[in-house]
């Protein structure tokens, strides 16, 4: 079983065209964390690919924000950057 279940992730990591950013790193973190805490691996392999998934969602827009800021004071020299 845990075999089959090595063999999808992997074969999903690898074919993906990036829809599934940062699961497998996430499901390598979440099962270690999960049979660390009363063997409980394949959950914690869900959740951390889950995880994993959303932070690199979430850093795949910021850095297209930041492109699109770097565009926008190229274009614009003297406009003053939004205060954070």
């Amino acid at each position: 079983m845990k075999s089959k279940l090595i063999v999808a992730t992997l074969s999903l990591a690898l074919l993906s065209n990036g829809a599934y950013a940062g699961c497998l790193g996430g499901a390598v973190v979440g099962g270690v964390a999960g049979h660390m805490a009363h063997h409980h691996a394949l959950a914690g392999a869900a959740v951390g690919c889950v995880v994993g998934h959303e932070m690199a969602v979430h850093a795949k827009r910021k850095r297209a924000e930041q492109r699109r800021a770097a565009a926008m004071a190229m274009q614009h020299p003297g406009a003053m950057a939004p205060a954070h």
